[in-house]
């Protein structure tokens, strides 16, 4: 089809000659989207689109979702192996027999030097719930370092902790469909239409059948924040402190819940001592929401026959993410909000597969939710694995954010990347490439080898992206979902679990333990795991097949069930030993960095719609990369006017870490003394992030930093644009 003059450059759209649809689970963001990929008469995807009977999403895709098709031949994709000696020099290519057996060697060599715990593994959460799986095996049963954790830690460990703190276990226990129950919505730092647009339409198609007030907490005017019913621009950092205040309220106008408190948690006393001192007076000078407003809110959920919290990483990347998420759970347990339709603390995660790596990798802790810590766990995974059960640590070992400091001082000597990149996903990207400099080995694998990590490594291992493989993904909702390999891996690229499984077999004790062949098989495998009396996570009653035929199940669906559950803990029961949840008391300790003379604005960083994280993907695809092609920085006119900054000008951020210079947006959005970037843009936000950690999750403190601005023109941006092209 053309379009514009007859001779004058016509604009081409391809017919895209679909031959085949195949189904699949999209591979960005935690939604779930069934999506089906449609591949031309040569078995090329060319197009994708929604499923229409697919209740996460009813046909409906983003524009990630819909671009999809894009990435398999997307620039910078490995296509073999490679490998390098200690000097770096050039990457010389190599097949998969000396590769792994180069991975293999070079581990074994270091942990014979060095110890177990020497060796660490960082994963992702954007493989298959089956690779995962195999990956946990691997590193707990075989080569046996303790020091193995997932990229979830930059992301959702925060919600991991205060769930496990709260329930006594990790796993959101609400739903999507609370939207069609719920009579008020409190969302905390969760810009919905731009960070899950699927979810938010799913809010909206509620809102259209009946009103309900929606209420979003937020230091930036979000796009979600203009559509609520009222705005709570809280000073950054401070969640907690306006949590406990609600809570002050609805205990102090008796709109708790006190029969639901009495019978189904602990620790009530200590709790209402604790948010006693946080009157709406005192709390409003800390958090900035005037008391008034913080009694109307408190006066809305408490008095909701339901009502449900969401949250996303304004809540996760706080020094205090993880008492963030116990006082959301602490207001929805004296409100007897838990379990109910309607009625959830639900986080809303990140990366497609998230949930599969904290239910399923082994990184925290064994499959299944199982716990390093309990002696009965132990025994029966290594059971089951055919190992002996004193192999296994008896406490989890460092968190992905305490690994790299083990590395500066020599604990950590080698290091295996998986599907991540902290070159440009960890705070203080300075350090971080200094850190790096100090392995004596190193493993990338990934689906591209222009991951800036790679330039770190002595061996490269090509790994297959999202449908070029097969497996399942769990969604924000606990929902398991099905991806069918739609295409071949490009070029010699394998998938997670073939590497995986190959590289297994480089070591002798790896010869009795049960190693499946295929993703199918090992799901076949956890499904027997995942058994027990009283577990939650169980999955015993699916299979492809039915998950397939279901477009998802939400475990738990054990054996002989024909559904899955929607929801946890409606029958009162948490996963403590005397099945009570925990009201937490969560004293406020202001411990973050703060804007200060030398350095006067807030830095908030956060999501757009068109990329997905650090742009490993969308920011190779056309359609996503040309609505948001470069950084820029919102701020506040009156402040920009001050300080000399034109719109669409240019400016320098300065932290105490680094430097950058952005494109300046002159925008109402953001107040006075806050300056906001997204955070897909590697090269300037996380020169500046500071990295501070939750001391319960190890989370990093992403979104509060302090800078300062200094105007910049168009060639020292250029210069600096050079610049990072070499970094």
């Amino acid at each position: 089809m053309l379009f514009g003059r007859r001779h004058k450059n016509p604009i081409r759209i391809a017919t895209k000659d679909v031959a085949q649809w195949k189904y699949a689970t999209c591979g960005y963001c935690s939604v779930g989207c069934s999506i089906e990929v449609g591949v031309d008469a040569h078995g090329t995807p060319v197009t994708t689109r929604g499923v229409g009977g697919a209740d996460v999403n009813r046909g409906k895709l983003c524009i990630k979702g819909l671009t999809q098709a894009q990435i398999f031949a997307a620039p910078g994709r490995g296509g073999a192996p490679k490998v390098r000696d200690r000097t770096f020099e050039d990457w010389r290519r190599t097949d998969w027999d000396a590769a792994l057996d180069r991975v293999a060697d070079g581990l074994r060599r270091v942990q014979a030097r060095h110890g177990r715990d020497s060796v660490a593994v960082i994963s992702t959460g954007q493989i298959m719930t089956e690779e995962f799986y195999t990956l946990g095996k691997l590193v707990r049963g075989v080569i046996g370092t303790n020091n193995y954790d997932g990229n979830t830690t930059l992301c959702m460990a925060s919600a991991v902790s205060g769930y496990k703190r709260s329930f006594g276990s990790d796993g959101p226990p609400g739903c999507y469909g609370d939207f069609d129950h719920t009579e008020c919505l409190l969302a905390f730092g969760s810009n919905l239409p731009e960070q899950h647009p699927i979810i938010y339409w799913r809010l909206k198609e509620a809102l259209e059948k009946r009103r309900f007030p929606v209420v979003v907490v937020d230091p930036r005017v979000t796009m979600f924040a203009q559509l609520a019913d009222i705005h709570l621009p809280v000073t950054p950092g401070t969640d907690l402190v306006l949590l406990n205040s609600l809570c002050h309220v609805i205990l102090e106008e008796s709109l708790h819940d006190e029969a639901y408190v009495r019978a189904h948690t602990n620790g009530f006393e200590e709790f209402a001592d604790t948010v006693a001192a946080y009157d709406p007076t005192s709390a409003a000078r800390i958090c900035g929401i005037d008391e008034d407003t913080i009694r109307t809110v408190a006066r809305l959920y408490g008095k909701a026959d339901a009502a449900m919290s969401i949250w996303t990483m304004g809540i996760n990347q706080s020094t205090h993410g993880s008492d963030g998420v116990c006082a959301i759970n602490n207001l929805n347990l004296v409100t007897g909000n838990v379990g109910k339709p309607g009625g959830t603390s639900l986080s809303i995660t990140g990366q497609c597969n998230a949930m599969g790596t904290r239910e399923w990798s082994s990184c925290s802790g064994l499959p299944g939710y199982r716990q390093l810590e309990n002696p009965a766990h132990r025994e029966e995974v290594a059971s089951f694995w055919n190992i002996d059960p004193a192999f296994f640590p008896k406490a989890r070992g460092l968190f992905q954010t305490d690994i790299f400091p083990a590395i500066e001082t020599g604990q950590v000597k080698a290091l295996w990347v998986i599907g991540t990149n902290p070159m440009t996903s960890m705070p203080n990207t300075p350090r971080i490439r200094n850190t790096l400099r100090k392995l004596e080995f190193c493993v990338v694998q990934d689906a591209y080898e222009d991951v800036e990590t790679a330039d770190y490594a002595h061996v490269y291992l090509p790994a297959s992206v999202w449908a070029e493989k097969e497996g399942c993904f769990t969604n924000t909702e606990r929902r398991v979902n099905l991806t069918r390999a739609v295409t071949a891996p490009f070029a010699d690229s394998k998938p997670d679990h073939w590497i995986f499984t190959a590289l297994a077999r480089r070591w002798p004790s790896a010869a009795t333990m049960p190693w499946p062949e295929t993703p199918e098989a090992t799901f076949e495998e956890m499904k027997r795991l995942s058994k027990g009396r009283g577990r939650n996570l169980d999955i015993s009653g699916m299979t492809y097949d039915a998950i397939e035929a279901a477009r998802g199940i939400q475990w738990p669906m054990r054996e002989g069930d024909t559904d899955g559950a929607p929801r946890l803990y409606t029958d009162g029961v948490f996963a403590f030993p005397d099945g009570k949840a925990k009201l937490l008391a969560l004293p406020y300790v202001e411990n973050n960095e703060r804007p200060d003379d030398e350095f006067p604005f807030w830095l908030n960083s956060g999501r757009v719609v068109e990329h997905f994280h650090t742009r490993t993907k969308t920011g190779k695809v056309g359609d996503c990369n040309k609505h948001s092609p470069t950084p820029y920085m919102e701020m506040n006119p009156d402040a920009a006017e001050a300080l000399g900054v034109a719109h669409m000008g240019y400016a320098r951020l300065v932290s105490r870490r680094g430097d950058a210079v952005v494109m300046v947006q002159r925008t109402q959005r953001v107040p006075n003394d806050m300056v906001f970037v997204p955070f897909h843009f590697h090269e300037c936000v996380n020169r500046l992030t500071l990295g501070l950690l939750d001391p319960h999750s190890r989370q990093p403190a992403f979104k509060q930093c302090a800078v300062r601005i200094e105007p910049a023109d168009q060639r020292e941006a250029a210069r600096w644009n050079a610049g990072m092209r070499t970094f």
